[in-house]
Parts: C-alpha cells; sequence; structure tokens
C-alpha cells in the first residue's frame, strides 16, 4: 500500500470530531510555518506543501461524511 493511500485509510478511520480537530490543528501549524517563512526563519520549506495536502485529505473525508449523514 503507497503511503498517500495509507494516510487516507488512517483519517478516514476517525471521526467527524477527530477530523475537526486535526483539521484545526494542521491549520494552526500552517500558520505558524507562514509566519516563520515571513520572518526567513523557515527550516523545511517542504513542509509547508505537506501540510496544505494533508489539510487537504482530512477536508475531504469530512465533506464526504457531512453528505453520508446530509443524505440520511
Amino acid at each position: 500500500m503507497a503511503k498517500t493511500a495509507k494516510k487516507v485509510s488512517e483519517i478516514r478511520e476517525k471521526t467527524a470530531v477527530e477530523l475537526a480537530a486535526m483539521s484545526r490543528d494542521l491549520r494552526q501549524e500552517l500558520f505558524n510555518l507562514r509566519l516563520q517563512k515571513a520572518s526567513s526563519r523557515l527550516e523545511n520549506p517542504a513542509r509547508l506543501r505537506l501540510l496544505r495536502r494533508e489539510i487537504a485529505r482530512v477536508e475531504t473525508v469530512l465533506s464526504e461524511l457531512r453528505r453520508k449523514v446530509a443524505r440520511g
């Protein structure tokens, strides 16, 4: 199994509340890294890209859950 597929399967195992918390934490980390970038103290610029993708994965699964609940 590929790394990405493993991450997605781990994300899908979480509840909506856990996913919302995870999204909030990832967004906070992204914000902090952007501040570091602005002040030229960012050590690992690739982390920005990885965080954006991880946030997208979490948000995708969250929206799928919301759609599933809305359908009934």
